[in-house]
């Protein structure tokens, strides 16, 4: 069947079931995470002057690249399964636009090749290619993980053997699992002496999806993983708290209700976003693209989202305290008048962020 995107038309395999299938791969569900993209190396552009080589590593069915390529980029398509090769000298062709499209492992040519932007998008987990993509990336490695279940601790041995680090399964299993992919990638980085920097993320349905930005040297790696850190979590009372470091030293007991505490990490416990770059991709979202209002909700919700490491679901918390729910808008403003930082997030209607504790939340919040 065709599709079309943005400013392209592709030819991509009859896949009903969000991607699922024999055939070369393409999930219809991600046309957000493609739109965000694009906006995303048009803001890149203008934030980091030279830039223009772009990779689409695990290219499919070469949408990505194709929608690169439509928008001026140097572009590069890479898939090791002939019928997706194919795919993508077709797509280029229907729409025609000039790229490379290689018939090559991707970990073979990152390893022997860099580009000022690496999109690592594979059908699962991203960590069997983040070494190489550290290497093959210039300056800025996007990434998308659908692994949710393992990130956020679902399947908890998963997500042990994938990321090198302890996730949990709480009511912010969203946050959890874009903080373990940043803390593998930041990890990852640092090895080779390189500060990757999360500029834009968002966990979306069921993937998680980052833009990383990188500095070279040992000094910066550091300062990077210093952001790394431990979430302390109570699953009775919700109060939850966090530390840096790499050595977890949790307390002993909730400081609320001395029940017992799960300890998620090392996680990455830094900014996620950058607000003016999240700004500045917002102003270069086109009419041409289908989910260009899903998307302009999202980077304005980014934009303004607190940075701490966890979230709260006001109904989660109602329930637990036996009272109603309100609107959302009215109770984050009943936390800012009593002087706590808090902001809406884009995981859903009832999630909220914010600096004061379970039990300033409930006295903030109390009529």
């Amino acid at each position: 069947m065709r599709v079309s995107e943005g400013q392209v038309t592709v030819s991509v395999p009859e896949q009903p079931d969000a991607g699922k299938g024999a055939d070369v791969f393409f999930n219809p569900v991600q046309e957000l995470n493609r739109d965000v993209t694009v906006a995303a190396l048009r803001a890149y552009r203008e934030r980091i002057d030279g830039v223009s080589s772009y990779l689409d590593a695990t290219a499919a069915s070469g949408v990505r690249g194709v929608r690169a390529a439509a928008d001026g980029w140097e572009t590069t398509l890479c898939d090791f399964d002939t019928d997706a090769v194919a795919l993508c000298e077709e797509n280029l062709e229907r729409n025609d636009l000039a790229a490379e499209v290689r018939h090559a492992d991707a970990n073979v040519l990152m390893h022997g090749e860099a580009f000022d932007v690496v999109d690592l998008d594979p059908f699962g987990t991203p960590i069997p290619f983040a070494d190489a993509a550290v290497q093959g990336t210039k300056r800025l490695l996007c990434v998308t993980a659908t692994d949710t279940a393992p990130l956020c601790g679902a399947h908890f041995e998963s997500g042990v053997r994938s990321y090198g680090t302890v996730p949990r399964n709480t009511e912010f299993h969203a946050e959890m699992g874009m903080r373990v992919l940043l803390s593998a990638m930041v990890r990852t980085a640092a090895r080779y002496d390189i500060a990757a920097r999360p500029i834009l993320s968002h966990a979306t349905k069921h993937y998680v999806r980052t833009y990383l930005e990188f500095e070279h040297g040992a000094t910066v790696a550091n300062d990077c993983i210093d952001e790394l850190g431990y979430v302390h979590h109570c699953q009775h009372c919700l109060w939850r708290d966090h530390d840096y470091g790499l050595i977890a030293d949790p307390p002993e007991a909730c400081p609320v209700c001395e029940e017992h505490l799960q300890t998620a990490g090392p996680i990455w416990l830094g900014a996620t976003c950058d607000s003016e770059f999240a700004a500045a991709v917002s102003d270069h979202v086109s009419e041409d693209m289908g989910t260009a209002e899903k998307v302009g909700e999202l980077l304005s919700t980014l934009g303004t989202e607190l940075s701490t490491p966890t979230h709260y679901d006001q109904h989660r918390l109602c329930k637990r305290w036996g009272r109603g729910a309100e609107a959302m808008d009215t109770f984050v403003e009943k936390l800012r008048d009593a002087g706590y930082d808090a902001s809406r997030t884009h995981y859903g209607g009832t999630t909220f962020k914010t600096d004061a504790d379970v039990t300033e939340i409930r006295e903030a919040t109390t009529e």
